[in-house]
């Protein structure tokens, strides 16, 4: 067997003029004659020619049903291994397949879960090259051994949501990183199929501006959580092609993509890659891992652990900018709890959630986490009031029929669908074929309704949106819930949540910078605003970013929630470490969630027309995580100490202030009043790039961003991205003839750290040049901040240079001492 392959390797390489994939045939017929000999006569190799060094390795070795072996990358004879196993290539296979040979044909490496297990070589290569002949076998028991290693594997069974998570996401990372975007580029060049049409369609009818890399990182995501889905309503056998026949047929968008998934024409690449991941669920009791949820006491959400240890592991960054951070048990059932207290005591709904009149919305469901905690709650008491008989009916008639959410991303949607199924079934109620909970796969911001459209596999994204649009616009609902996403660069510009966010800004239309109004999560509080204003009565629960409570630009929003609700019950939890904020006694302060930016739990109740503004209570919790989860979880708003405060005009505050200095304060000049000129510091977007440490080290970028080296070669040696407002190509065009090293200026980054910075207006996204242009010539500059750090004034120090508009780790503020009569410069 191992004496006619190296007669036939032998042969072809003796020819000078064989490609690599003239030897595949060779190496397959070696590996099937092998895999005979030790009695797997099941097993099938297939190979997987490429035209570039994306995508799968060469060579599957599988049973041709569900299990795969492992996977063998191919190189020419000759080739250095030693080079090819440190290249990107082989580290991204490494990290993915856990059973993997490399192979130059003559010597073979086995590497299990990237680590290098054994190494053999048949013969010595020179002896073909230089004597024209067949070399003598060599290492033939040790090469057999290392067969039988690489035939032996199997995947091991994984028992926990964490470790499941990390297999998974290391396959979807390789699936949407290695094939998905392969796959759309192929597409896109030849005009048609399916992955295109599917991509066309979301970007036309869900995400406007959606890039194809984002895409496919839903895409790749989506069918991972939809095998996830489709393994845990299956029983034995499990693999893609059966993943179809166990997606609900009332979630249409996920059999849609499934439809093609399982019993379409996939591209070899997606099958192997998607049928590597599907096996990795087959292997796993995954019913057992979701048991866990009701079975371990609180706080122990392995299906939503799961989809965040995905992410992290999958892509952190995403995970950072979709704002998918878990909110902890304690926090979510404070609120619950809360919510369900107000309908009895200021709504008169003496069943609370439980009561049929109850209607219930998450604007920014994630993977359902606080509606999972309502049901719960609301079964409880239901049954413990009027008994077990009438459980089934009741979920049917009141969570299925008056609890609903919205989601953009198709993931968490996936999840949550799955976790609400299991949910019901544990609190006992099994979905039948046609039910399905009320959440929907739609853009809560954006009011469009949807056209049919006819694109591949798309019918059912159009029925979504119109039974979301139906909730949106017609069904009232009485509580809004939900922990919505923050993201002060929103991409949210729909026509609706323009118009309504011109509500809370029209008080302070005159002010210089009113971006601050735009995050996402204060547009999400003005849609459960107006979707309270359209019932006439309602309650908001929401836990969000706490700079509304005390922001100067916020103080028209707070105006228009006092005018529009009777109570406002604010339960501050702090922890920006923006700031550096601590307790008041000087201790550590943290935040209850994984971010720098503070949070807030915000009650507000409308249960009447009002002439006056409403009430505000408040309270402050500083202290340790855990301290603030024990307070939510022994507290809620009928226990909390609220101390009233008074907001008065212009500013409204939600939090308290000390006014008694009011007035000697307010005796005092104003800065604008001394300043006639201010602006805040420069945002460059691209810091990496074109702020440094030396002049020397700017230099050496510039000349490589004006070099003529290939677009993405200079992408990837500056790490440079493109934007929705900044093309990298058009800005090399722009300034490659240009003098740039003229506009090499010092740059005050943050306080006594002066670097340098590339100040041209290609490169940065905000210069302020009106101002900074003051700059170039001697001047001084006081620096502040409009809300400056509470504790001790250090936010007040004079420049001489540019500076950054985060100078004191928050936006800056510059005022120069010198207005020189200038045009603009660059």
């Amino acid at each position: 067997m191992l004496e006619s392959y190296l007669k036939k390797i032998s042969e072809i390489m003796q020819r000078g003029d064989a490609r690599e994939e003239t030897y595949y045939s060779t190496l397959e017929k070696l590996l099937q004659e092998y895999s005979e000999s030790i009695n797997k006569k099941d097993i099938k190799i297939t190979t997987l020619p490429k035209q570039t060094e994306a995508g799968n390795p060469d060579f599957r070795v599988w049973d041709g049903k569900q299990h795969i072996v492992g996977y063998i990358e191919a190189k020419k004879p000759g080739s250095n291994l030693d080079d090819i196993e440190i290249s990107e290539q082989l580290k991204r296979y490494n990290s993915t397949f856990p059973n993997l040979i490399l192979t130059n044909f003559t010597e073979f490496r086995l590497y299990r879960d990237g680590r290098l297990m054994d190494k053999i070589s048949l013969c010595r290569p020179f002896i073909i090259y230089r004597l024209d002949t067949i070399p003598p076998l060599e290492n033939k028991e040790q090469f057999l051994k290392l067969l039988g290693a690489f035939f032996s594997f199997s995947l091991p069974k994984i028992y926990n949501a964490k470790t499941l998570a990390v297999e998974l996401a290391k396959r979807t990372r390789f699936l949407k990183n290695e094939v998905i975007e392969e796959e759309l580029r192929e597409e896109e060049n030849s005009k048609q199929g399916f992955i295109l049409g599917f991509y066309e369609a979301f970007q036309e009818y869900l995400i406007k501006g959606l890039s194809q890399k984002d895409f496919a990182d839903l895409y790749s995501q989506t069918i991972t959580y939809g095998l996830f889905a489709a393994r845990t309503r299956s029983t034995g056998e499990f693999n893609r092609k059966l993943a179809y026949d166990s997606i609900p047929h009332t979630i249409g968008i996920l059999r849609d993509v499934f439809e093609f998934i399982s019993i379409g024409n996939l591209p070899i690449q997606m099958e192997w890659t998607i049928d590597d991941i599907s096996e990795v669920l087959a292997v796993t009791d995954v019913n057992k891992i979701l048991h866990q949820y009701f079975h371990k006491g609180k706080g122990k959400d392995p299906i939503f652990h799961f989809y965040e240890t995905f992410l992290t592991e999958h892509d952190p960054q995403t995970r950072a900018k979709r704002g998918v951070y878990y909110t902890a048990e304690p926090v979510v059932s404070h609120i619950v709890r809360s919510l369900n207290f107000i309908l009895k005591e200021h709504f008169n709904k003496f069943d609370g959630f439980a009561d049929k009149s109850v209607t219930v919305l998450d604007p920014a469901a994630g993977t359902l986490t606080f509606l999972a905690e309502a049901a719960k709650l609301t079964i409880e008491e239901f049954v413990l009031k009027y008994g077990e008989g009438a459980r089934e009916s009741f979920i049917k008639e009141q969570i299925l029929q008056n609890f609903y959410a919205f989601e953009l991303m198709m993931a968490p949607y996936a999840i949550g669908h799955l976790k609400m199924s299991f949910l019901l079934e544990e609190l006992g109620y099994k979905l039948k074929e046609d039910e399905r909970f009320k959440f929907y796969l739609t853009d809560t911001l954006e009011m469009e309704e949807l056209a049919q459209t006819n694109l591949p596999g798309m019918a059912s994204l159009s029925k979504e949106a119109h039974l979301a649009g139906k909730v949106k616009k017609e069904q009232p609902i009485l509580v809004v819930l939900g922990n919505p996403p923050y993201s002060v660069s929103s991409t949210n510009k729909s026509k609706f949540i323009e118009k309504e966010m011109a509500i809370y800004k029209e008080d302070v239309r005159d002010e210089r910078n009113i971006q601050p109004l735009s995050d996402d999560y204060i547009k999400f509080i003005r849609f459960a605003h107006w979707k309270i204003d359209k019932s006439g009565t309602g309650v908001i629960g929401m836990i969000t970013n706490n700079s509304y409570l005390s922001g100067l630009i916020h103080r028209g929003m707070r105006k228009k929630l006092l005018k529009s609700f009777n109570e406002i019950y604010i339960l501050n939890l702090h922890g920006n470490a923006r700031i550096g904020e601590k307790c008041p006694d000087g201790g550590k302060d943290e935040n209850v969630f994984d971010i720098m930016q503070g949070v807030s739990i915000a009650l507000f109740i409308k249960n009447k027309e009002q002439e006056t503004l409403g009430k505000v209570y408040y309270q402050d919790v500083y202290g340790l995580r855990k301290n603030k989860y024990d307070f939510l979880d022994s507290n809620d708003i009928k226990t909390i100490k609220w101390k009233e405060l008074k907001p008065s005009e212009p500013h409204y505050f939600f939090v308290e202030k000390d006014f008694s200095l009011q007035v000697h304060y307010d005796k005092f000049f104003s800065v604008l009043e001394i300043f006639n000129k201010f602006s805040s510091g420069v945002q460059t977007h691209r810091d990496n790039f074109v702020v440094g440490f030396t002049k020397g080290e700017i230099i050496q970028r510039m000349r490589t961003f004006t070099s003529d080296l290939p677009e993405d070669l200079v992408k990837q040696a500056l790490n440079l991205k493109d934007t929705n407002d900044w093309k990298m190509k058009g800005a090399r065009e722009k300034i490659k003839n240009e003098n740039w090293a003229k506009s090499i200026f010092s740059y005050s980054y943050r306080p006594f750290d002066i670097r340098y910075i590339c100040y041209r207006n290609e490169l940065i996204d905000r210069n302020r040049i009106k101002i900074m242009q003051n700059f170039f010539y001697k001047n001084l500059g006081l620096a502040l901040m409009k809300k400056p750090i509470p504790g001790n004034l250090t936010q007040v120090l004079s420049l001489t240079t540019l500076f950054d508009k985060n100078f004191y780790a928050y936006q800056s503020y510059i005022f120069p001492l010198y207005i020189y009569k200038l045009r603009k410069y660059l």
